[in-house]
């Protein structure tokens, strides 16, 4: 409904993770160099880390669309809450390898016949865990287990680990530290600074066709920051509810007061009372570094989280403040 006011052909800040959204900082090229190198040179296991909502699953797509223009094959595994067999069911019938037994045995041998076919073609694959905090030391020991399918100098499958810092700590457990020591490659997404943050914006406003990307105003865009502490997820929530707020008042560009307003009725205003502190004129040379903001808003990112996946699915959200 706010598309015409604002001259956009469409949703700027939807939370899918599309991967041509995905906005290229500096640590974020380097994850995606990591990650496109690691699997062209056969480097085994690889793992991508970073915070709730700092884009790992939207540098995941674009790694994926990259690899399937290389005609690389790949199985993604989105809901690692699977039991050992459910998972090798899922990571068969994503690559597409016809198997009839359900014996697990079996399953690794049709698996390792089509994967030297691959390699004796000249061809790669690729699997992709997301959200891999969630898998259980039992399926990270049999996943580690498929790094043994390799010839006398290479490793026949690439494999990613995507997930939330969480998975650092389980992996530093000692039953899993053979995984930990098979790690070739790591990769970190990051949260923007408020440079980034105005480039963020302004690049999502290109890519949904507006022809003036200052839809924002530079006060608007500080709050934003402010509020949403370059966590992306939490940018495009803002910014979303902001265009909406400011499409029924009428104005262009959006205000500082609009992010305020759609702040508050998140409960963004009470995880940290940093933010209650005046607005600094954008742009602010250190607030992108600024340690003390960094170290407090990992301290308030599990709370944040739990409140927008509450919001997200309609579920009045538990407005009491944590201490």
């Amino acid at each position: 409904m706010y598309k015409k006011f604002f001259g956009l052909k469409e949703n700027p800040f939807n939370v899918n993770p599309d991967p041509r959204y995905l906005f290229l900082t500096h640590h974020t090229q380097e994850a995606l160099a990591c990650l496109t190198y690691g699997i062209e040179t056969r480097k085994g296991f690889i793992l991508l880390t970073g915070e709730v909502g700092t884009g790992k699953t939207t540098l995941v797509n674009k790694l994926l669309e990259w690899l399937h223009k290389e005609r690389v094959s790949t199985a993604f595994v989105f809901n690692p809450r699977l039991s050992v067999m459910q998972f090798f069911e899922f990571m068969m019938a994503d690559f597409g390898i016809p198997c009839e037994s359900r014996q697990k045995g079996q399953m690794l041998l049709k698996l390792n016949q089509w994967l030297l076919e691959r390699y004796q073609a000249g061809e790669r694959a690729a699997l992709i865990v997301d959200e891999a905090q969630n898998l259980s030391p039992q399926m990270l020991e049999e996943i580690r287990l498929l790094t043994n399918l390799e010839t006398s100098t290479e490793k026949l499958l690439q494999i990613v680990l995507s997930g939330q810092p969480e998975l650092d700590q389980k992996l530093s457990q000692p039953q899993l530290r053979q995984l930990r020591q098979r790690i070739t490659l790591r990769a970190k997404t990051r949260q923007l600074t408020i440079e980034e943050t105005q480039g963020y914006i302004q690049e999502r406003l290109r890519i949904a066709g507006a022809e003036n990307t200052e839809i924002f105003s530079p006060e608007a865009i500080a709050a934003v920051y402010r509020y949403a502490r370059g966590i992306p997820r939490v940018t495009n929530l803002l910014c979303e509810h902001a265009l909406v707020s400011s499409f029924v008042d009428q104005l262009n560009p959006v205000p500082p007061e609009i992010i305020e307003e759609v702040a508050r009725d998140f409960d963004l205003h009470i995880i940290d009372p940093l933010v209650q502190a005046p607005a600094q004129p954008f742009p602010h040379p250190g607030n992108g570094d600024n340690p003390p903001l960094i170290e407090s808003l990992l301290q308030a990112l599990n709370t944040l989280v739990d409140r927008l996946n509450r919001v997200e699915t309609a579920v009045e959200p538990d407005r009491e403040r944590k201490s």
